[in-house]
């Protein structure tokens, strides 16, 4: 329609169809023009290279190939790139950040799903949901109820990092009745005490102190060259005889040698749904290990989920051309700080 800004969708096809389902897509038409029987996966497509002339908008999603110099040469009118996913890290390079271009990201949108399932992990591994899942398959039933190896009331859980999805998780264990550690060097303790509604709900304490302490750790941090294998064998040597490590973050926050080791070890327990590298490659040990669960990168937006994210996108879009600020905002320097 004349007058309309004009929108491009870069994803693959298949996240274009779950994040955009027809509702969401409704209110996308009514706010663009945008061609959704075109879902680029290559820039130097002719017909990609063409759309690229007139975006305005450049809707990114998963699959998105990285925006080169040679690619924002092709779209002068570019004025936002908005990713209806988390990470801009894989397609927003330098040559991006230089121009002054908008960028916005669903990261908000898909912390939920992030920390629901993190909480779920948490909650089942104090059960020893599946130690005893794989003790059943052998034959065996379950030990007595009255064995204080179940259970988590009293449980210390440890949370490594604020992140975005980090608070999110803080006052769901919380809520849940854990005793709440939290190692973040960024905070000071008032802080942390303003993450969770009520007094005293969250502890702040150094990372040493936090993995001697917590029955559960569970890793909230960004990958960055700091953070690399920032749970190494001296650290996980740390935790507690019997004490589980859930990863939800990035695998290369844990040094996947060194779990090996102390997971072989029957030392320590560990559900993990990111590994280093990913995907592990078949007959890795970890997956052959009793008290290790390995997912394959589930706790984010998946299926019915990948919807919000498509939401979420559409409302920044509106905030855009309304010239509003942008929710989901992401500037160069936040790089040295997110995921």
């Amino acid at each position: 329609m004349a007058g309309r800004a004009a929108a491009v969708l870069a994803m693959r096809p298949d996240v274009a169809e779950s994040a955009f389902p027809a509702a969401v897509r409704a209110r996308l038409d009514a706010l663009v023009t945008v061609d959704h029987d075109l879902v680029v996966t290559d820039f130097a497509e002719p017909r990609s290279r063409a759309a690229l002339a007139g975006a305005e908008i450049l809707l990114t999603g998963w699959g998105c190939p990285p925006l080169t110099a040679e690619v924002l040469d092709a779209a002068p009118r570019l004025r936002a790139v908005i990713h209806a996913a988390g990470s801009v890290k894989h397609h927003l390079g330098p040559d991006f950040w230089a121009r002054g271009i908008l960028a916005s990201s669903a990261a908000d949108a898909n912390a939920y799903p992030v920390a629901q399932f993190t909480l779920s992990v948490i909650l089942l591994s104090g059960k020893r949901t599946f130690e005893m899942a794989r003790q059943y398959a052998d034959g065996a039933f379950k030990e007595a109820a009255t064995s204080p190896r179940f259970g988590n009331v009293g449980r210390t859980v440890g949370v490594i990092g604020a992140s975005r999805i980090g608070r999110l998780v803080l006052p769901m264990l919380a809520r849940e009745g854990f005793r709440v550690l939290l190692a973040d060097p960024t905070l000071t303790a008032a802080d942390a005490a303003a993450l969770v509604p009520a007094p005293g709900s969250v502890e702040l304490v150094g990372l040493e102190d936090l993995l001697r302490r917590s029955d559960v750790v569970t890793v909230h941090a960004p990958s960055l060259p700091e953070t690399h294998h920032l749970l190494d064998d001296t650290r996980l040597a740390l935790m507690r005889d019997g004490s589980v490590l859930v990863n939800t973050a990035r695998g290369a926050l844990v040094d996947t040698d060194a779990l090996v080791r102390h997971c072989a070890s029957g030392r320590i327990d560990a559900f993990l749904d990111v590994t280093d590298p990913e995907p592990l490659p078949s007959g890795h040990p970890l997956f052959l290990l009793p008290n290790v669960v390995v997912t394959p990168h589930l706790a984010g937006a998946m299926g019915t989920e990948v919807a919000a994210l498509g939401a979420f996108a559409v409302s920044e879009v509106e905030r855009c051309l309304e010239g509003l600020p942008l929710l989901g905002a992401v500037h160069e320097d936040d790089l040295a700080r997110i995921a």
